[in-house]
């Protein structure tokens, strides 16, 4: 038998090379389907009739094909008023948050004998995430500010996250030294240096944290939910979990709460995944290319 080459094995042409990708193809394919299927079957489910869902009949195609689950949440003007409001929340709470995280992120990012107070401000940021004041502290300051029923109680309490100053602080960190000294000597200053070198650098990073964002804009209900007591101006995830659980006679209409009896539950379920996840599926591809490389290049260092 011939001794294998340097260039088979480099090329992959040795035995153990093939069963290697072989086993590894399969094994990707499979973890694959089991990601798909149950994606496969809600979107069945909410296409199927409420008999079928709930005789458990569906499986991977629709039973007895109907859109009523979509109807009944489609064909309402609140369904386009709740919408409204998570686009609101997701135009303004992106941009705003991503603002707070650069300037919290860029002079954190700068070395102890730059910024001395770094590491008291770093750990302060890291135990509050470890502590936090609760519930009821958070509603009381959201009540006494003025912003109950405002698209504002919706952004501000969340407009920092600790998790995504860590992973722009680090990029930053990362970015050679040598492009800030160059710009200091030619005489430019920190906002010139962060808008002009360190954020058009940052593009794989920023790309992540606003599809961070967005998905948490976009799928929060809870605070809608605490925050908001007018129907009119509740957010779309809020709109439909009050659909869909036990009704809050606030935020039911005389219709609403006929048509539950008649829904099913587990079609409305499924009709509200695909309806949420669509915005986010339209939105990822575009920053798939970005999301690896920013996750991976922010968390290097501490």
């Amino acid at each position: 038998m011939k001794n294998k080459t340097k260039k088979d094995i480099l090329m992959g042409n040795s035995t153990s090379r093939k069963v290697f990708v072989t086993i590894n193809t399969i094994l990707l394919i499979s973890i694959t389907f089991i990601t798909i299927l149950p994606i496969i079957h809600i979107i069945s489910l909410s296409f199927s009739s409420t008999q079928a869902a709930e005789g458990g009949l569906v499986g991977l195609l629709p039973v007895q094909f109907s859109l009523k689950a979509y109807e009944s949440i489609l064909g309402k003007t609140s369904f386009y008023k709740a919408l409204m409001i998570s686009v609101k929340r997701v135009l303004i709470g992106v941009p705003f948050s991503l603002l707070c995280t650069i300037l919290v992120a860029y002079p954190l990012s700068k070395e102890k004998n730059k910024f001395s107070a770094r590491k008291v401000y770093v750990w302060f940021f890291i135990i509050t995430m470890l502590f936090n004041g609760g519930l009821i502290p958070t509603y009381i300051i959201v009540k006494s500010t003025g912003i109950m029923n405002k698209i504002w109680a919706l952004i501000l309490p969340s407009a920092v996250s600790v998790f995504n100053i860590l992973i722009l602080m680090n990029f930053f960190r990362e970015l050679p030294k040598a492009l800030e000294e160059a710009a200091l000597i030619d005489g430019a200053g920190h906002m010139s240096i962060l808008t002009k070198i360190y954020l058009p650098l940052a593009k794989p990073a920023l790309a992540t944290l606003v599809l961070f964002i967005f998905v948490f804009h976009w799928n929060s209900w809870f605070d809608g939910l605490m925050y908001i007591n007018k129907i009119e101006k509740i957010p779309l995830q809020t709109y439909l979990q009050q659909i869909l659980t036990m009704p809050d006679t606030r935020f039911m209409s005389a219709d609403q709460l006929q048509e539950l009896g008649n829904a099913s539950r587990r079609t409305n379920n499924a009709a509200q995944i695909i309806i949420s996840t669509i915005p986010i599926m339209i939105i990822y591809p575009f920053l798939q290319k970005y999301y690896t490389t920013g996750l991976v290049l922010g968390s290097v260092k501490s």
